[in-house]
């Protein structure tokens, strides 16, 4: 078997089998493009069914020198999870990754905002221009909502059930979950769609998706990206802010507010609560909360 056509069927599996998102087949394809690039630098000529401990340790030991322990741990769980599809095909028996230790690394809490820097951050969108309304809208929906980037450019309108209340939210693994929306988003959602939107030529493919860039397609989550990261900067925030820090922000403030980890979990739509337990880890002020409140010796 050659690399390239293990790599083909690898990706088909993890589309298929496992229903992930494309930019999560590219990340785990990614890993093993790395491995590739590794053996043709090295002139090491030898089958994904042949590879041993020995040469995955070069590898690894190698790339130890270009990125970080939580890159490299990352890279390690992503090989091994391709040489476990070749074991689950029956290709090999043996996961040539399995006895190489991945780095320790400390648990990586996530960065927030408050509710002032999220309310300064909002302020600096220009509303007198189309973008401004539906950049407006678009931070509005990834704070209330607890959306990930890829949720809300891929938003629909046929997602919005604005009199019951919820937004549909298609997630990682095209898993479906409904999210609670409260009436301001919701305003901010209907004055883009009603005012800007319907000026907008829309491409084919496009006609259903909330949020369209000024061509009339799908934004990228680049451009997500660097819409937030311009109006940090207009803000004077020093924090690293992505649109990821928008949904810890809200978790984390949910937390604070009283809210218990099941519902955050299902609104986050995190398949084990245990991803979700991080938040207890940010706002510790919960758990005195928790002892003042309900242990017989307050």
């Amino acid at each position: 078997m050659k690399w390239q056509n293990a790599l083909h069927d690898y990706k088909f599996y993890l589309k298929i089998e496992r229903g992930l998102s494309q930019n999560s087949i590219n990340s785990y394809a990614a890993d093993v493009k790395k491995l590739i690039r590794f053996l043709e630098a090295n002139n090491i000529s030898i089958s994904p069914l042949k590879i041993d401990e020995e040469i995955m340790q070069k590898f690894i030991y190698n790339s130890a020198k270009l990125i970080n322990a939580r890159s490299q741990s990352r890279l390690i769980s992503g090989l091994r999870n391709f040489f476990d599809y070749l074991i689950f095909e029956n290709y090999i028996e043996i996961n040539p990754t399995q006895l190489i230790e991945s780095p320790k690394i400390g648990r990586k809490l996530p960065d927030t905002l408050s509710i002032q820097e999220i309310d300064l951050i909002i302020r600096q969108i220009d509303l007198s221009t189309p973008q401004g309304e539906r950049n407006r809208a678009m931070l509005e929906t990834l704070y209330s909502c607890g959306l990930r980037v890829t949720e809300l450019i891929t938003l629909k309108i046929s997602d919005l059930f604005f009199d019951e209340g919820f937004i549909r939210v298609l997630g990682k693994g095209n898993k479906q979950r409904f999210v609670p929306i409260n009436n301001r988003d919701k305003t901010y959602i209907t004055n883009y769609i009603k005012k800007i939107r319907i000026h907008i030529p829309v491409k084919k493919k496009f006609e259903d998706n909330v949020f369209l860039n000024r061509n009339g397609r799908q934004l990228s989550r680049n451009m997500v990206f660097i819409i937030i990261k311009k109006l940090t900067e207009l803000a004077g925030i020093k924090k690293r802010i992505s649109p990821h820090t928008f949904r810890h922000s809200f978790a984390t403030h949910l937390l604070e507010n009283g809210a218990d980890l099941r519902s955050i979990q299902q609104m986050l739509g995190h398949e084990s609560i245990t991803t979700t337990e991080i938040y207890m880890h940010v706002d510790k002020s919960h758990l005195r909360k928790v002892i003042n409140r309900f242990h017989p010796r307050k």
